[in-house]
């Protein structure tokens, strides 16, 4: 498929909205740091809190960059914005209405991953930008969809038995639309979205399986 834009213009866009955002990027970053403190205290709060950032930080995503950036040299921004404006709806009901999102660090082998998901689109996603693509004002960093959308994975994998399947369908389908990104522009980060999109639905509906499973009683036999 034919990308309506160019490379200059692709990374012209990242440039015009670190600079026109400043310093918001650096709060979303601080908040992303944060996201983490929460998640190893005992507070009861913390979920509410993680969640909420979770969902105000695609509506960011979908409002700012898409629909106020990205629409200048592509016109299905305006559907991409109303997609992640979406997702970051569904994350705040099942956070703050339904209670569904619960985090978690228990040490296991899909934790490890997560954690490892949220530290690349919070810190390793921009060092290797920064190094790979020149100034640091073009700079790819959190806040823009897809360190973001690695990020969010990385937390989703954190949750317990509750969470929503569903969840994970806009982020999984976004690791294949900026797939593109990688392979036409250069940005080789952005091949860990499909690794965490697969790794993330792998382990949350094999988990969720499992767990309905489980309460399956075997019906007992008489001969």
């Amino acid at each position: 498929m034919k990308i309506p834009f160019t490379t200059e213009q692709f990374f012209n866009i990242f440039g015009n909205y670190n600079l026109t955002v400043f310093p918001v990027q650096i709060i979303i970053l601080i908040l992303g740091f944060a996201g983490l403190f929460f998640l190893h205290s005992r507070e009861t709060y913390r979920n509410k809190i993680i969640g909420s950032y979770l969902g105000l930080l695609w509506i960011w995503m979908g409002v700012v960059y898409h629909i106020s950036f990205f629409s200048k040299i592509n016109e299905a921004a305006s559907v991409f914005g109303g997609i992640f404006i979406l997702q970051g709806i569904l994350i705040l009901l099942n956070t703050i209405i339904h209670d569904k999102l619960t985090f978690t660090f228990e040490s296991k082998a899909k934790d490890y991953l997560g954690y490892f998901f949220i530290l690349f689109g919070l810190i390793i996603y921009p060092i290797i930008g920064y190094y790979a693509e020149g100034p640091i004002s073009r700079t790819i960093s959190l806040g823009l969809p897809c360190p973001s959308t690695i990020f969010t994975l990385g937390f989703f994998m954190l949750t317990n038995d509750k969470f929503p399947k569903y969840l994970l369908i806009i982020p999984t389908l976004w690791a294949f639309a900026g797939l593109s990104a990688a392979i036409q522009f250069g940005v080789y980060q952005d091949f860990m979205l499909i690794f965490a999109a697969l790794i993330a639905n792998i382990f949350l509906i094999k988990k969720k399986d499992l767990n309905l499973y489980k309460h399956v009683k075997p019906h007992t036999r008489y001969n």
